[in-house]
This record gives structure tokens, sequence and C-alpha cells, in this order.
């Protein structure tokens, strides 16, 4: 019997875990940690889901119904843990076990077509049909440099925990996607003077409308994904207004949501309104205490908070076997297929724009798919990475619009689809010869 590994036991690693149990594969999954649920376990105290409770779970699991609509980390944390206890996960799960290298098999085949040897940091050697990768791409924490040296006191969001992290009065806060803002507001809501570094226009959205979770309103989904990108706007307009409405703002370069970035939060415009917190544009050097901007003003803080996202680190594999474009893995198969490897498969690290924990299985049963391609085949595998890199267009996006992400899904069930039927002709042509 084949017999498979899964990296991690964050969200990912856990849905992984499941759907390949389900699906009744020999499966094991390592984890370096002590527990499940990765980074909810460590993020900022002041995190709150950005989308919504009953849109957020896994499938046949939904969030509890006494959670409010957007669930605090803890919550999630606790979500996650009990997801795992249900599915009996805890006696399967290897804690404390790092995994040091994963190493393909040799063959004359493509790279990865005999399987993978995952060493762990016990020093003991696994063979294993195939491997899904679930490590999560939230720890390598990246942090840009400027010219100068800042005296005051550095923090990446990764390790912000609470305003007790915090020296001084006043904070700079680099970088403006979702964690970015919410380090800011919750700066502002502890009284505390944030700037926040916006060097590209972005949209913002809020969590509601009419007092629903965006997500839920019943009436968006009769519209087509440009109809929605466009409504979406619009209801924006009316309730929270546009750039020029805020101090600093630049406009965004780009006309629709699915172009540019896109930020769920507006507490930071209401803190902008109220003065707590102050846009600012690009570092040009540091001073001392002293920040140098890019419009020739300059001001002293006491911390930077750095929300300037993560590499996406893969350290068990080696470089050789990962194409990369502008940092990240490329990837074909909606993200899951990584370029020039069989049998191998990234779970989490394309990461659509929207409910992030239902994609996860979405990403696992399509592994799987391509999984019961390499078992049916007669010589133990099928070249199907090589067969979608004739065809698609390798992606190196990990924050994806959610509509590019499902054609990209689409198409390649829809290869798979023919692949599965060319073969099955030439099969059956085999036997009749």
């Amino acid at each position: 019997m084949t017999r498979y590994c899964v990296i991690g036991a964050g969200a990912a690693g856990i849905s992984a875990l499941q759907q390949l149990r389900e699906a009744g594969h020999e499966v094991d999954c390592f984890e370096q940690t002590d527990r499940v649920g990765g980074h909810w376990h460590t993020d900022y105290e002041a995190l709150h889901l950005i989308t919504s409770r009953d849109m957020t779970g896994f499938e046949d699991f939904p969030m509890p119904a006494h959670y409010p609509h957007f669930p605090r980390r803890d919550q999630v944390r606790a979500y996650l843990e009990s997801y795992a206890r249900h599915h009996g996960h805890y006696e399967i799960i290897r804690f404390g076990t790092a995994v040091r290298s994963v190493v393909p098999i040799a063959t004359d085949g493509p790279v990865g077509s005999a399987g993978w040897t995952v060493t762990l940091d016990s020093g003991e050697r696994i063979d294993y049909d195939g491997v899904l990768v679930a490590n999560g791409h939230l720890w390598d924490q990246k942090v840009p440099t400027f010219p100068g040296t800042f005296s005051g006191k550095q923090l990446h969001s990764g390790s912000y925990r609470n305003t007790s992290d915090i020296d001084g009065d006043r904070v700079l806060v680099v970088g403006a996607g979702n964690s970015g803002c919410d380090l800011a507001v919750d700066a502002a809501q502890h009284r505390i003077d944030a700037d926040i570094v916006i060097r590209e226009g972005v949209y913002f959205q809020p969590k509601t409308y009419f007092g629903v979770p965006r997500q839920e309103v019943p009436w968006m989904a009769q519209f087509s994904a440009d109809e929605q990108d466009l409504l979406a706007r619009l209801l924006a307009r009316v309730s929270i207004g546009e750039w020029k409405d805020y101090p600093g703002m630049p406009e965004p370069k780009f006309r629709t949501l699915a172009e540019g970035r896109t930020v769920v939060n507006d507490l930071l415009l209401y803190w902008l309104h109220h003065g707590r917190v102050s846009v600012v544009p690009g570092i040009e050097r540091f001073d001392g205490a002293t920040v140098h901007f890019t419009d020739g003003s300059a001001r002293e803080y006491g911390t930077i908070l750095w929300a300037t996202g993560f590499h996406a680190s893969l350290p068990f594999l080696g470089e050789s076997h990962v194409h990369r474009r502008h940092g990240a893995p490329l990837r074909l198969g909606a993200g899951v297929v990584p370029e020039g490897l069989e049998k191998l498969y990234y779970i989490g690290l394309a990461a659509p724009r929207g409910p992030q924990i239902p994609v996860y299985g979405v990403q696992t049963k399509l592994a799987i798919r391509m999984i019961a391609l390499h078992e049916e085949a007669s010589d133990g595998y099928a070249n199907v990475q090589g067969y979608l890199a004739s065809l698609q267009e390798p992606e190196s996006r990990i924050d994806i619009p959610r509509v590019i992400w499902n054609e990209q899904l689409a198409d390649t069930h829809r290869l798979l689809d023919a692949f599965a039927q060319a073969r099955s002709v030439g099969d059956r042509t085999a036997a009749l010869v």
C-alpha cells in the first residue's frame, strides 16, 4: 500500500491529513511544535478573522454557532483543535518532530516520480510515495533595510503580541496590508499615536454591509465576479468614502478590487478621521530615533512595527528543486503542483482572497486526484506535472484574486479529465493490439 507524508499540522496540514484519510490513504503527519493550529497560537492578540464564521470553516465541520461573525484568534485556535480532536488527529500526528529534508528518490524518470525520502530531526529516514507540504508561509519574517540606523525598538508583526511590545508614545507601522492596519488600530485604541507607511493606494472594504458579513450578502451571488467587484466598490464609496477623503492616503493605481490590493478594515479609516493614526509616505533613511521620509518630512519614534510580510520558505526542500519568481515558488495546477516536481504538492501556499480554511480541503482533493492518476499508472507514475507544464503558465502569486484562482482550478480539473480520458483510450488500444 502506498504511503504519504504531510508536513505541518496547522489549518492546512490537518485539512490535508483528514482528506487523505477519508480517501483511504496511509498517511503520516509531522509537526515540529507540540500543538495543532500553527500561527493561530502566536499571532497578535488583536487578530480576528476578516472573513465570516459561517464561510470560513472546514467542510462538514462548521464553526460553533455561538461564535461571533468574526471570531478572534483564540476562538479560531480552539476551533482548529476541536477539528483535530474530533477526527482523531492527535493520535496520528507526530508532535515535536521536525522534517529536516525531503529528497527525491533516484530515478531515470521525472524528479519525484519514484517518490520522496523524508529525513526527520531524529535522523530517521522514511520513503514515501508522495509528500504534501503544509508548513505555512507566515513564519519566515521579511524585513527591508534602509540607510542609517534606527535606535528605537523594532519588531515584526509575526512577533508582535500586544501594545505592551511598543516603547514610546508614537509608533511607526510599515506596511498597509490587513496585518499592518490591525497593528495601527491596536495602537490607536490604546491611546498610542501611530503613523502607517502607505506607499501605494489600496482599496478598503468594510467587514459588513447592511449589518451582514460582506461574503454573506444574499443577493450578491446572482451577479458575475466583475459585477460583484463593481458593487463592492460602490457600496464602499457610499459607506466609507474614497481615498481622497482621508489625509495622506494615496490613490489606488488599479481600477478594480481584483487588480489591486484590498484591505478589509474600516477601523483604520475611523482612527484616521480621529487623528490617532496618520498616513506617511515611504521611508528614505534612519538617523537614531528619527525616520526620514521620501517627501522630505521626518519624525521621531520609539518603535517600528514591520508588517512587511514573509518569505515563502521551504527549508527542508533543496533550492535546486524550487523554481522561483520574485522570491515565490512557481506552481501549476491552481498553486498545488511545484514546477518541475512530481508527487509533491503544496497545500496552503496559494492563498486566494477570501475564506482560507475551506481552500485547504479543495487543494488537497485536487492533489488526491493527481495521486490517483499516479497510483493507477502501470509503471507507478503518470507525468502529471509535465503534462500541466505543457499547457499552463506557472504562477508565483500567493495572494491571488479568488476569481483568477477559481479559473485556474477549473482549468486544472478540465485538463486532468482530458489526461485521464486519453490514458484510458490508450490502455484500451494497447489491450486490443
